[in-house]
């Protein structure tokens, strides 16, 4: 059976030309055996009419606050009352700012603002539209009040321009949705997650660090969140938004990250390290800026910073633990030794030269059983199969 089998979901079209794309998801989402309400905007009529959508969905699709076939003149209500999520596809600049400040004077975004489900956007606007910083403002008070925020993604737009503001292909918002309406696999665990960089200072500004832009990890934080886990993401230095329903807590050293994890790792169900931890610090790293010498290169004194996953997998009752090796050669060497010197039942590993900062990643997974490669994909995707390994181990213990 289809994972969105009977799945009542209420699609919102609103005025770009990217509402073509709009039809292409109806279709995918009916395949899948899903039930499909379809609202437009008046402005959305104008690029796709009623009478695709109703041909494609098999109910009728509705555009007006006081459509007659409401028996009540309730539709805001009524269209949304039995229906498990809301997306909006394509999402505008216009419909983003209205559901950002509450804005309601028409049936979609008035269905918004009175719904009782979980609501996903997908925006799609001229790229100065999506840099515009209105719009950016808008796009981050809606992730602050739970609205899941579909892409935009980069490429040739109609306006005949390219940059940000594509809306995403619809097999990617399909895949989306069926994240969001996924079983609960980790409902009631509490999962520890730390992401990023960690910096270790030489001076007041200068310091050792590495390219780990935190993406995986906060995909991870974000996939487990999904699951209807309790997620608390240690992150170091990122600029990342933090995702939706999860707890963050900012480091800047390893031993920072040591000592936030410790403190909550005895709490925890689940700890999926996929930070990328400085192994070494400075000594005696200097309160001022050095100044330069000619001739005389500063010599620095390191020690070990402390191995985290190690010692939480060993804490008497430890969490489920689960560790990332970002390798440049022998991966499958180097992960399975890795896995087996920590002694944690389950380990991803990937190529680092083709991970850190891309938005798509491999990863294969090492675990009692074997090897089980996750081909590449975005990362979310990626997090969301590790998160459903993950849980079926745990199911299988």
């Amino acid at each position: 059976m289809s994972e969105l089998a009977s799945r009542r979901i209420l699609l919102g079209v609103t005025g770009g030309v990217a509402a073509y794309k709009s039809a292409e998801l109806v279709r995918l989402l009916l395949k899948a055996g899903a039930d499909v309400q379809v609202v437009m905007t008046d402005a959305a009529t104008r690029f796709v009419t009623p009478v695709t959508m109703q041909a494609l969905s098999g109910r009728h699709v509705y555009s007006d606050m006081w459509d007659p076939r409401i028996a009540n003149n309730m539709a805001h209500i009524d269209l949304s009352r039995d229906r498990e999520l809301i997306v909006v596809a394509p999402a505008t600049a216009d419909f983003l700012a209205k559901l950002a400040h509450g804005l309601a004077d028409d049936l979609l975004s008035t269905l918004c603002v009175a719904r009782e489900c979980p609501l996903a956007v997908a925006p799609a606007m001229n790229r100065q539209m999506w840099e515009n910083a209105a719009t950016r403002r808008n796009v981050d008070l809606l992730r602050g009040d739970g609205v899941t925020i579909m892409g935009p993604a980069a490429g040739d737009q109609a306006c005949g321009e390219t940059g940000m503001g594509r809306m995403v292909e619809p097999a990617e918002i399909y895949a989306e949705i069926a994240a969001l309406l996924a079983p609960k696999t980790l409902a009631g665990k509490r999962v520890l997650v730390t992401a990023g960089p960690t910096f270790e200072p030489i001076d007041t500004v200068r310091g050792i660090t590495n390219l780990s832009s935190g993406k995986m990890g906060f995909a991870v934080a974000q996939a487990a969140a999904e699951a209807g886990a309790d997620v608390t993401l240690v992150s170091g230095p990122t600029s990342l938004a933090t995702p939706v329903r999860v707890a963050r807590v900012d480091v800047t050293t390893a031993r920072e990250m040591h000592d936030a994890v410790m403190a909550r790792a005895r709490g925890a169900d689940i700890f999926i390290a996929v930070a990328a931890v400085a192994d070494y610090h400075v000594v005696d790293a200097k309160d001022h800026k050095m100044k330069k010498q000619a001739g005389a290169a500063p010599s620095l004194r390191l020690a070990e910073n402390p191995d985290i996953l190690a010692e939480v997998a060993t804490l008497p009752d430890a969490p489920f633990c689960v560790g990332f090796a970002a390798e440049t050669e022998n991966l499958r060497e180097y992960a399975q030794a890795k896995r087996k010197k920590k002694k944690i039942p389950l380990l991803a590993a990937n190529l680092a030269q083709q991970a850190f900062g891309a938005d798509d990643n491999a990863l294969t997974l090492f675990d009692d059983h074997g090897e089980h490669v996750l081909p590449r994909a975005p990362k979310v995707r990626l997090a969301r199969d590790l998160v459903g390994h993950i849980a079926r181990m745990l199911a299988s213990r």
